[in-house]
């Protein structure tokens, strides 16, 4: 594949007023299209040199005064002749620039993302690279955009190489062997203990998937529990202003809300559910089952009790959650149980136990709540006076991440993971023929392994896919 002999031309900044404003041409007619724009500029210039240069119209009538800048191919981001035209940030100015521009038969607009798809095509990134630029373009955290830059800077295609390499060279062991046996005698020696060790490698990228998505599209944590156990204003706090209304009245919050924060550098959106209860309201039982569904589908539950909530209450709460990971803490700490009681709250029954940390699923839960064994107590905070508010940060993050950084991650997307997963299953064949089978079933699996892999680094990758990707680059990137 290879990019078409078209000259496209965009604007590669928002549409929008600001200090300056770049048009982008690409292409082999991009100088000859650029001096146009700006006919002051020598018809030979120096590549990478910055020209102050008048820009006009079809009149020679002078538009702007800005800079002028050439990259001849193959030094240059797409491989191709680029120009850009740095120029004061007017739209309409900017819009006129560009019509300028296309007034020349050989040039068109660009599609999204068509400069990186050129940059891939003609070999200046690999598939990897070009998938990082969108990601880096569309972070929202710190730790996306240095997962992003590490990405860009060929961190993932690092690792990819390291796997499709000495695939490679087995899938060519294994071919020598069938086509050419008496001189590749032996080459196919240790082909078993080869591919399991490419297996788990793949095995090994695959599994941060996970953490690649956290990165992306950030974590989604929900504040759960009772009524009045203190949820919305310790959302209020986590979120650093009263995003949430507060009042002693159960019941206050009969929506979810939600709020954006970055914790670490990883962006956090945080949801303030309705309190779960018996018989609520008709418009609270809506809040309510809102809460569910919204349970349903975050990385992570905290869930808020009361003081004095006893054991079984507790893992009865913990339960609302399904199979969504639950961290328990208890609100309100600057609350003394005497003065919860004396408002009503749930408090322990003579000699209850206080509840502890809860496992994952639900028959362990049920388990803890009926074991004898003592259990460390939930953690204690209040959103009223921020006790114990950052050792929850820390707690939200461990459980969510665990160790390391978030910036660090290679960003593995779902669909590296589904590449990598056939990948793998072809090698779990392949090891599984190099026991059991002939020299040709395992060459074809290994074969089919490569073909899989190479769509995460684009040495085998269809138009189709191409298309698919690039759609969701900006225009004029």
């Amino acid at each position: 594949m290879t990019a078409d002999s078209a000259t496209i031309v965009a604007l590669a900044t928002a549409p929008a007023a600001g200090a300056v404003g770049i048009l982008r041409v690409s292409g082999p007619a991009a100088l000859e299209v650029g001096r146009r724009l700006a006919p002051g500029v020598p018809a030979s210039p120096t590549p990478r040199h910055a020209y102050l240069a008048s820009f006009v119209d079809a009149g020679g009538a002078v538009l702007d005064e800005g800079l002028f800048l050439y990259f001849q191919a193959p030094r240059s981001f797409t491989g191709e002749d680029v120009v850009e035209l740095q120029a004061h940030g007017s739209p309409r100015l900017l819009r006129l620039l560009l019509a300028r521009a296309l007034e020349d038969e050989r040039v068109r607009p660009a599609l999204p993302g068509e400069f990186t798809r050129r940059a891939f095509l003609n070999g200046r990134i690999d598939l990897t690279r070009a998938e990082a630029v969108a990601d880096l373009v569309a972070a929202d955290s710190e730790a996306a955009v240095r997962a992003a830059a590490a990405g860009l800077s060929g961190a993932l295609a690092e690792r990819i190489r390291a796997l499709e390499t000495p695939l490679r060279e087995l899938h060519a062991d294994l071919e020598g062997v069938l086509n050419f046996p008496d001189e590749a005698e032996g080459a196919d020696a240790e082909a078993g203990p080869r591919v399991a060790a490419l297996r788990a490698a793949a095995e090994a990228l695959r599994a941060e998937v996970g953490r690649g998505r956290l990165v992306r599209q950030g974590a989604r944590v929900a504040l759960y529990g009772p009524v009045n156990a203190g949820k919305s204003t310790l959302f209020n706090r986590l979120v650093g202003e009263a995003r949430a209304l507060v009042d002693d009245e159960p019941g206050t919050t009969r929506d979810a809300l939600e709020a954006r924060v970055e914790w670490d550098g990883l962006g956090v959106t945080l949801y303030d559910t309705a309190g779960l209860r018996e018989a609520p309201g008709r418009v609270e039982a809506l809040g309510i089952a809102r809460t569910r569904e919204l349970l349903a589908a975050v990385d992570l539950a905290v869930l808020v009790l009361p003081p004095g909530t006893s054991r079984e209450e507790a893992a009865s709460w913990t339960r609302e959650a399904g199979a969504t990971p639950v961290l328990v803490v208890t609100g309100k700490c600057d609350v003394t149980p005497g003065a919860r009681e004396e408002q009503g709250s749930p408090q322990d029954s003579a000699g209850a136990d206080r509840f502890v940390s809860t496992p994952s699923d639900d028959a362990a839960r049920d388990d803890a709540a009926s074991t004898d064994l003592p259990s460390p107590a939930p953690a204690r905070v209040s959103g009223l006076t921020g006790e114990g508010v950052e050792a929850l940060r820390t707690s939200v993050l461990t459980r969510l991440w665990g160790g390391g950084t978030p910036s660090a991650v290679a960003l593995v997307s779902e669909r590296h993971a589904d590449a990598l997963r056939r990948t793998a299953e072809a090698l779990g064949r392949a090891e599984a023929a190099s026991r059991v089978s002939t020299l040709e079933v395992l060459s074809g699996e290994v074969g089919l392994a490569l073909e899989a892999l190479g769509e995460v680094s684009g040495t085998s990758v269809s138009e189709a896919l191409l298309d698919t990707l690039f759609q969701r680059f900006c225009i004029g990137k």
